[in-house]
């Protein structure tokens, strides 16, 4: 037997290690494009749903999404591919589906698809298709709703900051010993504010956007609820209960008793989230039904009218599918909801922007007027 030299043994040991560097970090990169990119995800999914109903076996149906995103393997170090060769081989090590795709997808899907994953993938895919892109067709007007009336705020400091910063001080240094009176007075002050606290009228949006977001996932009690009623609380209410309400369809559908599908959301759920999973599991183990739990909460979630529904849909047989039709019905009903109230916001934020040029129009006229009495005087 010949051994190699030292120095080629060193070199070889260094290649494996860079090599192994280099797989380790393109895994890593695949892993956050995979996760971060939906689209890609469910793309996925409905190949492998396709492949599924065609009698392809998983690992027969995982080989041949490897040939197809590798081109045939010629191009190994794909996303797609990278992503595929970890599945299949934890899948070769016993591992479920779900199991595989830990790290690689939300914590959401990997509940959906571990419903169905040894007795019906196939099922299981399409169940999480419809709630991912349920949640997603909610993200466009939830953004749009909060979006534009935050550019018209913005618009709205940045006018009170100029009209504060170079419109009055040139007014005021004309008339230096005049006393301001009125909405002149008004503009006045505001110059002296602009120039004594310049961060202060900057800060107060981001500080205020900040609060909100910050209570969003976190407030949850009583009063959290009375505020659930407004924007942009109620759109926040709106977005998570959808999410919650497809993914408990899709769970009970699958054969997850209410309970147990309850309790297993409750693994992903924010603390505002998560108090109304709760006080809803407090009535659903006493005996009572998903509507009538909800309805005891007093919370108003997800929805006064959805709550309603539950209360007469859960006493029927196919309940499973009379919950799912619902949560469907309420997507649909809740892209208008959410339009709706984006356009509440909207018109809020434009009137306050026609409130502030009146009254700097009417402000600037009332100096321009005392200006003339002052110069006349003197």
């Amino acid at each position: 037997m010949v051994s190699l030299p030292k120095h080629e043994k060193n070199g070889s040991e260094a290649m494996d290690r860079l090599s192994q560097a280099s797989n380790s970090l393109n895994e890593w990169y695949a892993r956050i494009v995979v996760r971060l990119f939906t689209s890609d995800r469910l793309a996925v999914y409905r190949k492998l749903m396709a492949l599924l109903k065609n009698r392809f076996s998983l690992m027969d149906a995982l080989d041949r999404l490897y040939q197809i995103a590798s081109k045939d393997g010629k191009n190994p170090d794909d996303t797609m591919a990278i992503a595929v060769t970890h599945w299949r081989r934890s899948i070769q090590n016993g591992d479920s589906f779900s199991v595989a795709l830990r790290g690689w997808a939300p914590s959401t899907e990997l509940l959906m698809l571990s419903v169905g994953d040894v007795a019906n993938l196939e099922l299981a895919l399409e169940n999480t298709i419809k709630v991912v892109e349920g949640v997603n067709r909610m993200k466009e007007p939830v953004i749009n709703a909060i979006s534009y009336p935050m550019f018209l705020i913005c618009m709205v400091i940045f006018l009170i900051w100029g009209v504060g910063r170079f419109m009055v001080p040139p007014m005021v240094d004309a008339v230096p010993d005049l006393v301001w009176t009125g909405l002149a007075k008004s503009l006045v002050d505001l110059s002296y504010f602009v120039a004594d606290h310049p961060y202060a009228l900057f800060a107060t949006l981001p500080v205020i956007f900040s609060i909100i977001i910050f209570t969003f996932p976190r407030w949850r009690g009583g009063l959290r609820a009375k505020f659930d009623k407004a924007p942009p609380w109620s759109i926040y209410r709106i977005f998570i209960g959808v999410g919650w309400l497809l993914s408990l369809a899709a769970l009970v559908k699958a054969g997850t008793p209410v309970s147990k599908a309850m309790r297993s959301l409750r693994a992903d759920a924010s603390r505002y989230l998560l108090y109304r999973i709760d006080r809803a599991l407090l009535f659903v183990n006493n005996g009572d039904n998903l509507g009538d739990a909800l309805y005891r909460t007093g919370l108003g979630f997800p929805d006064e009218e959805v709550v309603g529904d539950l209360r007469i849909y859960a006493e029927l047989d196919n309940f499973p599918n009379a919950l799912e039709q619902l949560a469907q019905d309420w997507l649909e009903s809740s892209v208008r909801d959410i339009d709706q109230k984006a356009a509440i916001l909207n018109t809020i934020a434009i009137l306050m922007i026609a409130a502030v040029v009146a009254w700097v129009v009417m402000g600037t006229f009332a100096m321009q007027e005392q200006m003339v009495s002052g110069m006349g005087i003197a």
